[in-house]
């Protein structure tokens, strides 16, 4: 094979590479007569026809295959010659080519750009951290009381909004009962909004024993269609009126959320409040890390990649504006200064991800399969209650397990870089660690880097 550069404009590279015809010719005589062994031609047994006959009938096909493992090997020569990282499969044009001439086709490879990766313990970040106010605590404390809030029977009262009532109905319209629209001994907390418009209303003052006929109208947009802004009648019984008692604050209702004791419970809750915050100044302290990043380095990044990327942020766009979720900033820009900012946005998200790979090769960062079960186990304490459920459902799905590798990938470099950093730690506010910048790179369309 003989390579030769035909051009270079910035990543991409051309090369015109030209196959001798006595090395097409060989591959060609080969591959016919592995064909002959295995061909099946009617009055011959198999291996036995003519070679004539067998280049007859499959000369095209052979040829075909020629052509392909020529120019498959034409162009790995191109790539290896000359050192390039190829960013997706290169387009080949064939120039020339008849039988019994060399094979000429060229070579288009946009590649990889050299990144030069700089001293990274000249970066300087500033970390943010917050104590756990104790009023936190308290609060998650009542809120988790207040899940398990109790009722208690309370006879001759007379229903009031903030109870519960204990009914059974019978829904119908014209008359007619409808599916779905029957319950018994179903606790209704009066004005809770859980049913529909007008209902619960209607039902204050009642006792135990009351009958009520309960009128009201279904909604235009109610989910079932064929009751859908109709009238109905709801026959109630009211079999118990229940007050709410609250829950004390104490040892046991901690030991019935699984604690030792109050004390304990707290510790348990600051724990995970803590953890919260840790979260979020990690989320800063990345940020900060990526736009240090994205100014200290400059280089020209693949046109393809940022193409797709670009496309996927345009679509997510399109799809919010299709179902009316576009943002009031979003609402506010014109289209045009809103595709040029996405643009923006793709070319700095493929810059920092080949910057951040450049990083984690050099540094020989690897996936461990405990890095990828801390990661599913995270994922389980997402989902309070249903931890064994998650945990099912990555043990029986790969492409979820393979998904989670590039966010670790990641973030293992994030951890190697911030290794090498000087961080300086600063004490703020719950309100200031939370708090947003007003950057467009911090859009709902943006994705990890």
């Amino acid at each position: 094979m003989k390579v030769t550069e035909l051009k270079a404009n910035g990543l991409n590279k051309s090369y015109k590479v030209v196959a001798d015809n006595n090395d097409v010719a060989k591959e060609y005589d080969l591959r016919l007569a592995n064909v002959a062994k295995r061909a099946k031609i009617q009055g011959f047994r198999a291996g036995k026809a003519p070679l004539a006959m067998i280049k007859k009938k499959y000369h095209n096909e052979v040829m075909g295959e020629v052509m392909d493992e020529m120019i498959r090997k034409g162009t790995n020569e191109a790539i290896a010659n000359n050192k390039l990282r190829p960013v997706n499969q290169p387009a080949v044009k064939v120039l020339s080519f008849d039988e019994g001439k060399d094979l000429e086709f060229e070579v288009n490879i946009e590649v990889l750009p050299e990144i030069k990766l700089g001293d990274f313990s000249k970066i300087a970040l500033e970390k943010l951290t917050a104590d756990v106010p104790a009023e936190e605590v308290d609060k998650a404390v009542s809120y988790l009381a207040k899940s398990r809030k109790q009722t208690v029977k309370v006879d001759g009262k007379k229903a009031a909004k903030g109870d519960t009532v204990m009914i059974d109905f019978v829904g119908s319209i014209d008359g007619v009962e409808f599916k779905g629209g029957k319950g018994s001994d179903y606790p209704l907390e009066l004005g809770s909004n859980s049913f529909i418009p007008g209902f619960e209303d209607q039902l204050i003052g009642s006792s135990e024993g009351s009958k009520v006929d309960v009128k009201v109208k279904f909604p235009d947009n109610y989910h079932a269609k064929d009751l859908a802004g109709k009238d109905a009648v709801f026959a109630v019984s009211v079999r118990e009126v229940r007050e709410p008692k609250e829950v004390e604050i104490n040892d046991e209702l901690a030991k019935a959320l699984g604690a030792e004791s109050l004390d304990k419970l707290k510790e348990t809750l600051s724990s995970r409040i803590k953890a919260d915050y840790d979260n979020a100044s990690r989320m800063k302290l990345k940020r900060q890390l990526l736009d240090e990043l994205d100014k200290e380095y400059s280089f020209e990044v693949p046109n393809s990649l940022v193409d797709a990327e670009y496309n996927s942020i345009v679509q997510q766009y399109e799809q919010a504006k299709k179902m009316g979720r576009l943002d009031e900033e979003e609402k506010s820009k014109k289209e045009a200064d809103l595709l040029k900012e996405y643009k923006d946005i793709a070319v700095r998200r493929v810059k920092l991800g080949l910057l951040l790979s450049e990083v984690g090769q050099n540094a020989k960062v690897t996936i461990k399969p405990e890095d990828i079960n801390a990661a599913i186990m995270n994922e389980a304490r997402r989902y309070p209650g249903q931890e064994q459920m998650v945990l099912d459902y990555y043990l029986k799905n790969k492409n979820a397990v393979e998904a989670l590798k590039a966010p670790i990938f990641e973030e293992k470099i994030i951890d190697h870089i911030l290794s090498l950093a000087k961080l300086n730690e600063k004490k703020v506010s719950v309100e200031e660690l939370y708090k947003m910048e007003d950057d467009p790179k911090e859009k709902k369309t943006k994705k990890s880097a």
